[in-house]
């Protein structure tokens, strides 16, 4: 058995242990990245660590650790509260604003994941204080920041024009950012159907928060993932008590209303977390600092202003998140070090059926993307296409269109970047539950995507 394929099986069986066995996956990947690199692909320990996604750590901690200090005085409240005023009290609306805010910052620049990470936060908040599918929610802020990826001017976009200009291939970089916004707007309006979004058409207008708070939704519309029996696993949160499952009976957990007006108060504090968040904002997109260093450095000079307000804040950064997106990518990387990844895209790219192969490898990006670098994978794949676009069977245009859609449309994986964000954003949710809904969900975009992609692109020979 070759190496390459050992460990693909490895892989398999760390999926399998975590999920009958209920340990954390990112436990097993450190263990099998230490065995798997040692014992197969003979690497010393710098090899195994090569992979560490050490900007991912300090992203993931970084911003749980500001929005955490924002929770605890209350802005993520004022934020909450001030959403609902712009939309004029129309709930449903919310999950809207978030796609074409998120779409709007990677389409003038922002890179996908720090879009994410400014975005998710205040998304998953209003989500939980409002009763609202989280997985809707979290997967309308990462198809936004899809959608606007690819716009000429953004950093996907930039990239993948450039390596088509650089393969010599014919490329449309306007038919490349709106297949993708496209793409994306199709299957957030899904996703809004499916997961309670009429249910919030329904609704009346949210009270004035000042005044009055809204009760929480009834468990029914926040619901994920069906699940058999009574409420099995499902365990409220403890400010809104949103049950994450199929449940019946009147709300539960409707949270009381807090004293009149203090949450649409701004401190000192709130005011200087809100100008930290801007800050935030301002230093990832006009001055390219790394969103996860800069997030750590506000929430430190929070901490040191008004220590009372963050002492807890450090608990509640999403260490069990950290461990398991760590460990995942850090097998991957042990994947890549070893040359399994590009042995999967030569095989592929081998077959002598150009329509066959460019399905294929469709499936490889979404696959291999859902637990690595979107633009990387891209980066690779593109040029594995070049020898069957250039016998002319299949348009190159909707090939890399479709590569680069199937790439990045599955970044809604809590093993992505982007849903690693989502995850550990959510407040007062059982994480453990909503991790295996966003990698049911990220398993059905897998599926399903490549495949209506290469039909309706690739198939057609457009461009």
């Amino acid at each position: 058995m070759s190496p390459e394929l050992i460990s693909i099986l490895v892989l398999a069986v760390v999926f399998v242990i975590a999920t009958t066995r209920s340990v954390n996956m990112g436990a097993l990947a450190f263990a099998a990245a230490f065995g798997v690199g040692e014992l197969v692909a003979d690497l010393d320990a710098d090899g195994i660590f090569a992979g560490f996604p050490g900007d991912l750590f300090v992203v993931l901690v970084g911003v749980t650790y500001l929005f955490a200090i924002a929770r605890s005085n209350g802005t993520t409240d004022w934020l909450v509260h001030a959403s609902i005023r712009l939309v004029r009290g129309r709930v449903a609306l919310i999950p809207w604003v978030m796609f074409f805010v998120t779409g709007a910052l990677t389409a003038i620049g922002a890179v996908s994941p720090a879009a994410v990470a400014i975005v998710a936060p205040i998304a998953l908040s209003f989500a939980s204080r409002y009763g609202i599918s989280p997985l809707l929610m979290g997967a309308m802020v990462v198809h936004g920041a899809q959608g606007g990826g690819f716009s000429p001017i953004s950093i996907y976009g930039t990239i993948v024009n450039g390596i088509v200009e650089r393969e010599n291939l014919p490329g449309n970089a306007t038919a490349l950012f709106l297949i993708s916004l496209i793409a994306n707007l199709v299957i957030a309006g899904v996703v809004f159907v499916l997961f309670g979004g009429l249910k919030l058409w329904k609704r009346p207008p949210a009270a004035d928060p000042d005044t009055e708070h809204p009760e929480a939704a009834p468990a029914a519309d926040a619901q994920v993932a069906p699940t058999t029996g009574p409420a099995a696993g499902t365990r409220p949160g403890p400010a809104t008590g949103l049950a994450v499952g199929t449940q019946t009976g009147p709300a539960v957990g409707t949270r009381p209303a807090p004293t009149v007006g203090t949450e649409a108060v701004l401190t000192p504090a709130r005011i200087a977390t809100l100008s930290s968040l801007a800050v935030l904002v301002v230093a990832v997109l006009a001055f390219d600092l790394d969103a996860g260093l800069t997030a750590v450095t506000l929430a430190a000079v929070l901490s040191a202003v008004w220590p009372d307000d963050s002492r807890k804040a450090v608990g509640q950064i999403a260490w069990s998140t950290v461990l398991l997106i760590c460990g995942v990518l850090t097998y991957v990387g042990v994947l890549d070090e070893m040359g399994t990844i590009t042995w999967a895209g030569e095989g592929v790219g081998g077959i002598g059926i150009p329509l066959l192969a460019a399905l294929l490898l469709c499936y490889i990006g979404a696959i291999v993307s859902a637990f690595a670098s979107s633009v990387g994978i891209m980066g690779a794949l593109i040029p594995l296409a070049v020898p069957f676009l250039a016998q002319g069977e299949i348009g190159a245009v909707g090939m890399i269109a479709a590569l680069a859609v199937s790439a990045t449309v599955v970044d809604v994986s809590p093993f992505s970047t982007n849903g690693a964000l989502v995850l550990a954003a959510a407040p007062d949710l059982d994480r453990e539950r909503f991790f295996r809904q966003l990698m049911v969900y990220g398993g059905i975009v897998v599926a399903v995507v490549p495949a209506v992609m290469w039909l309706v692109l690739v198939v057609p020979g457009f461009g």
